[in-house]
């Protein structure tokens, strides 16, 4: 019985020992838990290490508004076009042309024959005017002689006063039929000369309808020139910004070929289009350029200089069709403000709105930030600030 309960014992004490270390076990995981859970951080006052520094999300340099004064320019679009195009055509009709002395492209002088009509009926006509103005002249000397000879004997009563009247009006129809062919000789001769094509300006040959061998017909056009081989570009633009352009600006505009060409303005429309609501810059080319006439370019016109304050672009985040910058604090966290944006130089962006004077913002990582992020800052951008080239 002893025995028995001796063993009894042992396996009691040996089951407690288990439990306990169960429990102990228990309790140290628990522990840890709640420590994963706090995040190892101790309350102030507390016995352990201390808590850990925050890291900065990004190293950054800052910029602030800078003062610059920029070249103001519109851009705009337009066709390339003739600045005077005159049409050539023929003012006789019926007769055929017999020789095209000119092609598209030909470069011409005022006066130049570009092309002839048959002149063999209009030479004939001729003719017959100054056969009719000798006819003409005999016919007035015997009504001169006859007038001559009434005057000196009306006088004495040897003719009478109607004789005396015929021979008069003899003398004035006689010169008046005179005058009648020289007037003919006169307009067969300008006929004859209008068989003759001719150039009516120094220009360049736009167009040509002219066909050896087809008989024209009074008006019919037979060439086009462009006078003194100058052109011009015509952008379209907006009402208020037609009002801020004025003659004499300078303008530049690019062709589909690349290149560049300069000109200057020479007017502007008086008239806005009631559809559209856009008017008309007529700007001058110089000749000789690489622009040819009926091309669509794109430009722009120099309005002068203007005064602003710039980021670099770099510093400027597009949000959800929003521009912003990320301020710096001074306990290094970033707060994000919504800007207005206006022109663009090279790197550089102008801000209308929403930033003060000397406040800093993140020049570079911008785009990697949110707000409420904490940064290191490294250095700030440079005083000299470019002016650039040219600002829209």
């Amino acid at each position: 019985m002893n025995s028995i309960m001796q063993r009894l014992l042992v396996r009691v004490s040996r089951n407690g020992r288990t439990l306990l270390l169960v429990a102990v076990a228990a309790a140290l995981v628990g522990t840890a838990a709640l420590w994963a859970v706090s995040g190892g951080e101790r309350k102030p006052g507390t016995a352990g290490t201390p808590a850990a520094a925050a890291r900065p999300a990004l190293t950054i340099t800052t910029a602030v508004l800078r003062g610059v004064d920029w070249p103001l320019v519109l851009s705009a679009n337009g066709n390339v076009t003739a600045w005077q195009e005159a049409v050539i055509g023929s003012e006789l009709q019926g007769l055929r042309l017999t020789q095209v002395r000119v092609d598209v492209g030909s470069t011409v002088q005022k006066g130049q024959v570009l092309a002839l009509l048959s002149s063999e009926t209009v030479t004939a006509e001729l003719a017959q005017s100054r056969a009719a103005v000798a006819e003409a002249e005999a016919a007035l000397v015997e009504a001169n002689a006859n007038a001559e000879r009434g005057r000196q004997l009306e006088p004495s009563g040897t003719i009478s006063k109607q004789q005396f009247n015929r021979y008069v009006a003899a003398e004035q129809t006689a010169q008046a039929q005179l005058l009648a062919a020289q007037a003919q000789v006169r307009a067969d001769r300008v006929r004859l000369a209008q068989t003759r094509i001719v150039a009516p300006d120094d220009g360049v040959i736009s167009s040509r309808t002219a066909t050896l061998g087809s008989v024209v017909q009074a008006g019919q056009e037979l060439f086009r020139l462009v006078r003194g081989n100058r052109l011009e570009w015509r952008p379209e633009v907006t009402a208020a910004e037609l009002s801020r352009i004025r003659p004499g600006m300078p303008a530049t505009l690019v062709t589909p070929g690349g290149t560049r060409v300069e000109g200057k303005v020479r007017t502007v429309a008086p008239t806005i289009d009631p559809r559209t609501r856009n008017g008309l810059v007529y700007v001058d080319l110089p000749r000789g350029t690489a622009a040819q006439a009926g091309i669509f370019a794109r430009g722009e016109i120099d309005l002068g200089r203007a005064p602003a304050q710039t980021l670099p672009q770099t510093s400027v985040v597009l949000r959800e069709g929003f521009s912003y910058v990320f301020r710096v604090g001074t306990d290094g966290r970033v707060s994000e403000l919504k800007v207005e944006t206006g022109r663009r130089v090279g790197d550089r962006i102008e801000i209308r709105g929403g930033l003060g004077q000397g406040v800093a913002v993140a020049a570079t990582g911008a785009g990697f930030l949110a707000d409420g992020d904490l940064v290191k800052v490294t250095g700030a951008e440079p005083t000299a600030v470019a002016a650039g080239s040219k600002a829209r």
